[in-house]
């Protein structure tokens, strides 16, 4: 009788999902009314209603900017490690307080890629093992090709077990 040995193929469909948040969204559309809300005394009900609908637009075309850039930086830095070598498992998306996330399963652990999805301010946070590092999602984007080099030797060249922080 012989054991089945596992796959060495990878799960992962080739696809990062799409991350629309709800939460993001609303956060957008209170902040837009409460903003909206402040034009009443000065301009009354039109100008206030004006004032929602190019507030809350803006933040909505804000926010699904940001999330396609932490897609395409999550996608990126995936479609880079595999092609490496790396076996991905899975890519989900998984949800922390007001940040977009994806979780990257892999043979080594998973990693966790996300960051508030505004164009504007949007950032990126990759974490692995606990340790994140925080960076512009420009910046990240612009250095897709270095970024995914080093965090490639961090995950998946790297020992199974990290090392003790006192030697």
């Amino acid at each position: 009788m012989q054991l089945e040995q596992p796959s060495q193929e990878p799960t992962w469909s080739g696809t990062v999902p799409t991350a629309f948040d709800a939460r993001v969204l609303g956060l957008v559309v209170v902040t837009a009314g409460l903003a909206a809300s402040m034009n009443l005394p000065y301009g009354g009900v039109s100008l206030g209603l004006a004032a929602f609908v190019l507030l809350s637009g803006g933040g909505i075309v804000a926010h699904l900017l940001g999330e396609r850039q932490l897609r395409r930086i999550t996608d990126g830095l995936v479609e880079r490690w595999a092609d490496a070598g790396g076996r991905i498992e899975d890519v989900s998306r998984s949800a922390n307080g007001m940040r977009t996330e994806w979780t990257v399963t892999t043979p080594k652990g998973t990693v966790t890629i996300g960051g508030l999805a505004l164009i504007p301010i949007a950032r990126v946070s990759i974490e692995w093992r606990g340790v994140a590092d925080t960076m512009a999602a420009n910046e990240a984007e612009s250095d897709l090709d270095p970024l995914a080099e080093s965090l490639y030797a961090e995950i998946f060249e790297t020992g199974s077990r990290p090392e003790p922080l006192n030697r």
